[in-house]
């Protein structure tokens, strides 16, 4: 390309190939479980061979690393775009966060479970992967603290809630609302445990009802 030194040619085209290996991983999780990666597979399609991968990732660790780093990033840029939307009124606020996260999980559980669920035997994410979950960590103790909920625990009972019913939805009842049905509910009464002012927002009835819509 013209006016394009090799050496950022050369960088754009090693980008666009461990891009390439990433898709392939994640088509790989999402047919045959997340577990079942292998570098052999994931080589074939992109048409090498399972030695050359290692000349973009060091190990089939190195790929889950950079999974990871994807799916927070992922979520990270979901929470950006939307946060101008958030309710201001508290419950309805907490309910807000807890669909939107929700949803994202429920969407795949490929990504879900390298996100949240300890699948992968020895793994553990590097500190440079981990950044855009700690961001969004971070982003979510300043959201509550903007509605008056700042101690550690009470949010990490809201982080609780929220995960055990992904959980136990894609555990019990994957591509149903069995546990989905129930997040307004869970909601409610973890703000009446922290004696958050009730409002006009709909009843648990209503919930339902905006859940059969979805």
């Amino acid at each position: 390309m013209l006016g394009e030194t090799t050496t950022s040619w050369q960088a754009k085209r090693r980008e666009g190939t461990r891009q390439e290996i990433l898709s392939a991983a994640w088509a790989v999780a999402r047919e045959h479980g997340l577990a079942a990666l292998t570098l052999r597979e994931v080589a074939a399609r992109v048409g090498m061979r399972a030695p050359s991968l290692y000349s973009h990732f060091d190990s089939k660790h190195a790929i889950y690393d950079a999974m990871f780093e994807q799916a927070w990033s992922e979520y990270e840029e979901l929470a950006r775009e939307s946060d101008a939307t958030v309710p201001a009124e508290p419950r309805a606020a907490l309910r807000y966060l807890a669909w939107r996260f929700f949803d994202f999980s429920l969407a795949d559980l490929a990504r879900h479970q390298l996100m949240n669920v300890r699948t992968i035997p020895d793994f553990t994410p590097s500190a440079e992967s981990y950044a855009p979950a700690v961001r969004v960590l971070d982003a979510l103790h300043v959201r509550l603290a903007a509605i008056g909920i700042t101690d550690g625990a009470d949010i990490d009972l809201f982080v609780a809630l929220v995960g055990g019913l992904i959980d136990h939805q894609w555990a019990n009842d994957p591509g149903g609302t069995r546990w989905a049905r129930l997040i307004d509910r869970a909601v409610d009464m973890y703000a009446d445990a922290l004696h958050l002012p009730r409002s006009d927002i709909s009843s648990s009835d209503e919930s339902a009802t905006d859940q059969e819509e979805r």
